[in-house]
């Protein structure tokens, strides 16, 4: 029984964490799992993502941005997400076609409409069965994140996205919330505020509803 089910939520909204949370619970209950992020999930994505994540002086444009992570995506669909599904396993995806509406539409203003096209035709029109959306407080988010970056391995370093100003950050949040209340039926809206365990229970209630 294959289920696709897709994380979503700002910078330090913890999503990444309880996706790991949950696909380990998936697995202790006999159901084959694959995890997987946008962009990445396929040597081209992990090539582009370095080029979307980058922080050198190379300037993106909101233009180039967009087309880069439906690149990658439609890579990631065909090569990863498709296969795993036909083989009848569950996908957990870190962000998937709703990050592109919430960061490049509602985040960088670019028009709505024409993402929606894009998104159909990278994605091969594949639609989460459910969608799940960390929520939480700009400001705690990206305290959260700035906390991550310090101390920790390069990789964790502060981002182009998380390097953006609150204001960018804040219609990213409205944007989500925005697409969950035109999507009740897919979307459920988790208090990312909450501690990791708290989380990661409601995250497997969620779960259970699609078993």
């Amino acid at each position: 029984m294959r289920r696709f089910v897709t994380f979503e939520g700002g910078e330090g909204s913890g999503k990444t964490t309880q996706i790991k949370l949950a696909a380990e619970w998936l697995k202790d209950q006999g159901i084959f799992t694959l995890s997987t992020a946008e962009p990445g999930g396929t040597p081209l994505g992990l090539k582009i993502r370095k080029i979307l994540l980058n922080r050198g002086p190379c300037t993106i444009s909101a233009e180039a941005e967009l087309l880069l992570f439906a690149a990658a995506r439609a890579q990631h669909v065909k090569e990863t997400i498709l296969p795993a599904l036909e083989a009848g396993q569950w996908v957990l995806c870190d962000r998937f076609t709703d990050a592109t509406l919430a960061y490049q539409g509602f985040g960088r203003g670019l028009e709505a409409g024409f993402i929606k096209v894009l998104n159909a035709f990278s994605s091969f029109s594949l639609t989460p069965n459910m969608t799940l959306l960390f929520d939480l407080p700009v400001a705690t988010a990206l305290a959260r994140a700035e906390m991550r970056a310090v101390g920790g391995p390069p990789e964790t370093a502060e981002d182009r996205f998380e390097g953006e100003n609150r204001d960018f950050h804040g219609r990213i949040r409205n944007g989500y919330l925005t697409l969950a209340a035109g999507e009740p039926e897919r979307f459920r809206i988790i208090d990312a505020a909450q501690d990791v365990e708290t989380v990661h229970r409601e995250v497997r209630h969620r779960l259970t509803e699609l078993l």
